[in-house]
Order: structure tokens, then C-alpha cells, then sequence
């Protein structure tokens, strides 16, 4: 194979590999295999994830994307994903500042912000559960604890973990592992986050991400959903900033009418690394 050009970016202290797939340059047999080996970090380029890139087939927007996951699995949608793609296609003169893409989730409406950010319109919530109870013997002992779930374009739980002390203190390898396999999640999984509120617009979050298999610095479909399950719980109201384990804040816009939450942006950074070539011994 030929060397293959790459651009590597961070949303909020996510870290994705890009490529400029329209000329079908990535045209691995096993294309989850490709992108696991990829995504190794120390022995090869290293990432939360891949994206690729791709012609709209006729579509009324600017491109499409497959995003996976750094164990190769594919995934309907990555907030900070995103972002990144956005400004990336923007960059590249695929599109303008105002563009679409079509993901496994939907289409995806962004804006490049003059400041260098990115906006991104979500897909609306779904399949929302509050108030519900689960027994967690790495973080309660095996006694019941309360979580709520949404879908925010990937399944979600948040958990309320209390004061910020009780945050920083969690070891979420475990804490958010047991809950990501839990039987009542199976056999898709969901990806968990653990929660502090900070006042009425700020939340901090750590997340557990399916698919990393691990704490990530950042998830942006896990920041709207600790956002809009924040509020409809009166604990913040809108634009909220959530602030990950990275430390940089990622805003969330929307509209709510009761339980009804729609219109929502997810904003924040999308900065381009550097951009390279990766060998064949990358995959090594």
C-alpha cells in the first residue's frame, strides 16, 4: 500500500484520526481491524477514534462520514467527532462555514464560528429514562443507585456522583466498566457518565466511553446528555457549560417545553494538530 495522508485533531481533549476518503484511499479489506491498529497509542498514530470522510452519493450535503471507535467498532455519532470533521471539511474547501453531513445518526447542520470553534446541531434526545436504579458493587457497595438514560445519537447514562470531591475520587475504569456491561444495558452497552453540578449553568463530567473501553478527556454526545438530563431535574438551565475531565468547556444550547427538549448545539473547539503519513508499518 502507499503511504496515506492523515490529519489528526482534538475536540476538547478528544483526540480523532481524519482522512479524505473521497478518492477511496482507505480501502482496507478489514476496515475495523485497519483502524484499531491505528488508533494504538505509543505504537502507532494514536486516537479516541477515525473518521473518514467521504462523497455525499448525491445527498443534499456537503459529505458523509464513517466514524469508529478506537477498537474498530462503528458508531452512529460522536459529538466532538463532530466538530472536528466540520472544521476539517471547511478547511479543506469541501465546504463552507454553514454545512451538512449525513452520519449513521442523520444529518448533522455545523457552523465554523470566526472565533475557530465549531457549532454543531445535534440530533434531538430520545428514549429518555429518569429516575431509574441499578445495583453497582464498584461504586455503591451492591446497593441500589440511581441514573437516568438518554440517547443523544448513542445511548447514554448519567449518574449524579455529588460534590466535586466525590468526582475526582471515582475510579471509573471500574465504576463506569461495570456499567457499560450491565445486563440491563445488553447487549448494545451504553456509555456512562458520572456527574457534580456545579451552580445552576455548569456541570462537570468524567466519561466512560463504549467503544474507547475507558475514561476519555471528553465526549460531547455524553455532555448533552448530562446537560438536558440537568435540567429537566431543575439542577441547570440553558447554554450549560459542562466541563470534562480535559478542562476544556464545551457549551450546550437548547430549547426545552416541559419534558420536551429540542434544538440543541453542541459548541466548542475543533483544533487541527498536525497532518501526516502513515506507512504500512503502522499497522504492525
Amino acid at each position: 500500500m502507499n503511504d496515506i495522508e492523515f490529519y489528526k485533531m482534538s475536540g476538547a481533549g478528544n483526540d480523532f484520526i481524519l482522512i479524505d476518503n473521497r478518492e477511496a484511499v482507505f480501502d482496507f479489506a478489514d476496515v475495523p481491524f485497519a483502524v484499531s491498529r491505528l488508533c494504538r497509542r505509543r505504537h502507532s498514530i494514536g486516537a479516541d477514534g477515525l473518521i473518514l470522510i467521504e462523497n455525499p452519493d448525491g445527498s443534499e450535503v456537503d459529505f458523509k462520514w464513517r466514524f469508529y471507535n478506537s477498537d474498530g467498532s462503528e458508531a452512529e455519532m460522536c459529538g466532538n467527532a463532530a466538530r472536528c470533521a466540520a472544521r476539517l471539511s471547511f478547511l479543506l474547501g469541501i465546504s463552507k462555514r454553514t454545512l451538512s453531513f449525513l452520519t449513521g445518526a442523520g444529518v448533522i447542520h455545523a457552523k465554523i464560528l470566526e472565533s475557530g470553534g465549531v457549532s454543531v446541531k445535534m440530533t434531538d434526545p430520545s428514549d429518555l429514562r429518569l429516575e431509574e436504579e441499578i445495583a453497582l458493587y464498584s461504586y455503591n457497595a451492591g446497593s441500589k443507585t440511581g441514573f437516568d438514560f438518554v440517547d443523544t445519537g448513542v445511548p447514554h447514562v448519567v449518574i449524579d456522583a455529588g460534590d466535586d470531591r466525590a468526582l475526582s475520587g471515582l475510579d471509573m475504569e471500574k465504576a463506569g466498566s461495570e456499567v457499560r456491561y450491565h445486563e440491563d444495558f445488553r447487549p448494545a452497552g451504553t456509555n456512562v457518565n458520572f456527574v457534580s453540578h456545579v451552580d445552576g449553568s455548569t456541570i462537570r463530567i468524567r466519561t466512560y466511553e463504549r467503544g474507547v473501553e475507558g475514561e476519555t478527556l471528553a465526549c460531547g454526545t455524553g455532555a448533552v446528555a448530562a446537560a438536558v438530563i440537568s435540567h429537566l431535574k431543575g439542577k441547570v438551565s440553558p447554554p450549560v457549560t459542562v466541563v470534562p475531565t480535559s478542562g476544556i468547556p464545551l457549551t450546550i444550547h437548547f430549547e426545552a417545553d416541559g419534558d420536551k427538549i429540542g434544538e440543541v448545539f453542541l459548541e466548542g473547539d475543533a483544533r487541527l494538530v498536525y497532518r501526516g503519513f502513515f506507512s504500512p508499518e503502522a499497522l504492525d
